[in-house]
């Protein structure tokens, strides 16, 4: 696995977002190092990041290196996003995540067309009336508030009902969706979605779907993404 291109751009995501020189070890297993910048986490807590049979992972003090290199020693490599076996080998006081990691190649994409989405800038009123529309939960969880790309979407009458864009990420597209709660199960985050994937492809960006819930890990799989790991922050004592 670790020849993917795939894979292979995936982790240099990542490595990028870790604020400090490192890389996944080539045999598998974890890479512990110190990061003061790193994007893994909120600051100030454990960053985990595991890609196919190998894992990076962020700490934000060098007193803090030793415990986690010392409590994340031996454990396979599943349970890294395993907050309950984390918690029984480190002073975890609080988790963010899992979430799962998944990215698409061009030749993978399997578009879904829909004649009526339409194009509106990031930040556009309608958009932010489709966020307020929705359970504060689901706002925040799907980013759409801060994209930096356009945002594509499909109206029910004069309202947004579903919208879609991505963040820039160093060399990537972070995909952001949202579907208007009374209309899911009709197909518009995969359309919205599929405008959004084909904008970051041409824009030479590699798109990458971060989910929790298994209805967007569905509408990931249906446009050709490939599960590649997860992704996974924690607060430890001090």
């Amino acid at each position: 696995m670790a020849g993917d291109p795939l894979l292979a751009r995936a982790r240099e995501v990542w490595l990028e977002m870790s604020g400090v020189a490192m890389a996944f070890p080539a045999v598998g297993g974890v890479a512990v190092a110190v990061s003061a910048r790193s994007l893994l986490c909120p600051p100030g807590w454990v960053g985990i990041v595991a890609l196919g049979d190998a894992a990076i992972v962020t700490v934000s003090a060098d007193s803090w290196a030793g415990i986690v290199r010392e409590g994340l020693r031996g454990l396979p490599l599943e349970a890294l996003s395993d907050a309950d076996r984390l918690c029984a080998v480190l002073p975890v006081t609080e988790v963010l995540g899992p979430t799962s990691l998944a990215y698409l190649d061009e030749c993978d994409f399997k578009p879904a067309g829909f004649d009526t989405v339409e194009v509106l800038p990031a930040g556009h009123a309608d958009l932010a009336a489709l966020l307020a529309s929705v359970p504060v939960d689901d706002a925040d969880e799907c980013g759409l508030a801060d994209i930096t790309s356009d945002a594509f979407v499909v109206r029910h009458g004069n309202d947004v009902v579903a919208a879609a864009g991505y963040r820039r990420w160093p060399g990537a597209a972070h995909m952001c969706v949202l579907t208007e709660t009374s209309q899911r199960g009709r197909g518009l985050a995969r359309a919205v979605a599929s405008a959004a994937v084909a904008d970051g492809l041409a824009n030479h960006l590699l798109p990458q779907w971060r989910a929790r819930p298994e209805p967007s890990r569905r509408v990931a799989r249906a446009l050709g993404f490939c599960h590649l790991g997860a992704q996974l922050s924690i607060r430890i004592e001090t």
